[in-house]
């Protein structure tokens, strides 16, 4: 257990998840075409793509290597998904798969800039 802090002094107001990406109006086209994120800021180095209170950053001067990002979303409907991920230029790398104890089904999937993220739907 942590050990007890004296009140912050300020209010949290959200949270940011960011990825870097070689192309930013590919990889804007990618998030707002699969999952209809709405373009909340634009510019050539950072945006920001929001879902209700959500925000993924872009951040340009990424690689199309591939890396991990730890970035998940949660759908209704995977195949659903993977399938529009594939369409937009994205790959998928592993699944769907069911996931038994945990209670979802997990897809791991590549975004168009190289960016590891994963989807998953509960059973």
């Amino acid at each position: 257990m942590a050990p007890k802090t004296s009140p912050t002094k300020f209010s949290l107001l959200g949270t940011k998840f960011m990825v870097s990406v070689q192309d930013m109006e590919r990889a804007i086209a990618f998030y707002t075409n699969v999952f209809s994120l709405d373009v909340s800021f634009h510019s050539s180095h950072w945006s920001e793509l929001k879902y209700q209170s959500s925000i993924i950053a872009l951040h340009g001067g990424g690689s199309t290597e591939f890396r991990n990002t730890g970035l998940s979303f949660t759908v209704d409907d995977i195949q659903g998904a993977c399938d529009a991920v594939v369409r937009a230029g994205g790959l998928v790398r592993s699944g769907p798969e069911d996931r038994g104890d945990e209670g979802i089904i997990l897809a791991h999937l590549t975004d168009t800039e190289g960016n590891g993220f994963m989807i998953s739907q509960g059973k």
